[in-house]
């Protein structure tokens, strides 16, 4: 099994930051790409930012400046969202989420529960 553990959600005010984090564990022998999507009520689910293996980085246009995606070192199965600068349209669900091989050598994709960011005054 392959869990995807999120953190770091909440109520900051227009113009604050907030760190996500989402941490993969379980049965995983690599790591293709790592991510988030976010969703709104009433809209769709939209990919956010993500990281390649290569450490390749990309992000929808309306968060480019703002947000930046990064991999632990330490522990290349964590990710984090480092979102400053927010505003009321970021407010929405982020879902972590990851491309990998898990053991055995079948790819998979796997999401986590999602974590809620408000921004409002």
């Amino acid at each position: 099994q392959v869990q995807l553990v999120e953190s770091g959600g909440g109520l900051v005010q227009p113009g604050g930051s907030l760190r996500l984090s989402c941490a993969a564990s379980g049965s995983i022998l690599d790591v293709y790409a790592m991510g988030w999507y976010r969703q709104a009520p009433g809209k769709q689910r939209e990919l956010v930012a993500t990281i390649l293996r290569d450490s390749y980085t990309d992000y929808v246009e309306s968060v480019k400046g703002r947000f930046a995606i990064s991999r632990d070192n330490a522990a290349k199965n964590t990710v984090y969202l480092q979102m400053n600068s927010l505003k009321p349209e970021d407010a929405a669900v982020y879902y972590c989420y990851a491309d990998l091989w898990r053991v055995g050598g079948r790819r998979y994709d796997y999401w986590g529960q999602g974590t809620q960011v408000t921004v409002s005054s």
